[in-house]
């Protein structure tokens, strides 16, 4: 049903027979009773566009599609490696806490808490963060497998700690495949896109760090589970762990900077 218009000031001072001349003369539209009847559409707020319109159906539709908001996180291999890199300090934090504190969380004894504070930051947050840029710059199968196999991996870690060595040493596996692969692509392709020596450099070095750091881990995984000669707890700690501290984890975060400041 129309909608009764306001008239203007001036056409109602100057009586209804003018106001109707004018509203006739200027729209053109019928006559129903005493009052001029306008056909109207309904009037749309659209949020971040300003003002109000008349919009027809089609538009109107085009214009809420333009405007809606945006997913910003899918199930894409780079999207889980980073939301990974987002959880994991969180549980570093939690097992330096109790380590602090004394307190045997989840019956694991200080030394194994305060192993965990280092492996999921390094191992959780950096390798994740750095997977899921290597993924986001290379494109293919092996960018994605590098994306999903570093988070599964650690995964399968700490699943590890709560069953038993096999499962820890599947854990590796999976890490070191995907830890790997990273190294690989690092070197291959987000090498050449270095513009300066000293990223480039930097970048050499952590892919090359990872395959000497991760062959230790899996020596040792491999050792735990089977009985096997491996290097002890203060050994893995001065080769495995600060190797990837420095080696892998500082040069990375160093070598992405760099990357990202050039291309901005």
């Amino acid at each position: 049903m129309g909608r009764v218009s306001e008239v203007a000031p001036s056409a109602r001072r100057a009586g209804p027979a003018a106001s109707g001349a004018c509203k006739r003369k200027a729209e053109d539209r019928p006559r129903t009773g005493r009052t001029w009847a306008t056909p109207t559409t309904p009037r749309v707020r659209v949020p971040g566009v300003a003002g109000w319109g008349h919009l027809p159906g089609e538009a109107l539709g085009e214009l809420l599609r333009k405007h809606a908001p945006a997913h910003t996180r899918s199930l894409a291999p780079a999207e889980v490696a980073q939301l990974t890199a987002l959880v994991t300090p969180s549980v570093a934090g939690l097992a330096l806490v109790a380590e602090r504190a004394g307190y045997g969380l989840f019956g694991f004894g200080l030394t194994v808490l305060a192993l965990t504070v280092p492996h999921f930051h390094f191992a959780g947050f950096t390798a994740a963060l750095v997977a899921g840029l290597v993924c986001r710059t290379t494109a293919g199968a092996a960018g994605r497998f590098a994306a999903l196999s570093v988070p599964l991996g650690t995964l399968l870690v700490l699943a590890g700690y709560f069953l038993d060595d096999w499962a820890e040493l599947l854990g590796a596996l999976v890490l070191t495949a995907g830890m790997w692969t990273v190294a690989l692509l690092t070197w291959r392709d987000v090498r050449a896109g270095g513009r300066d020596r000293f990223t480039r450099t930097l970048l050499a070095v952590s892919a090359a760090v990872l395959v000497a750091t991760m062959l230790l881990a899996l020596s040792w995984a491999l050792g735990e589970a089977t009985g096997l000669p491996h290097p002890n707890l203060t050994w893995m700690a001065a080769t495995h762990g600060l190797g990837n501290a420095l080696g892998f984890a500082l040069c990375s975060v160093l070598a992405w900077r760099r990357l990202k400041e050039t291309t901005a």
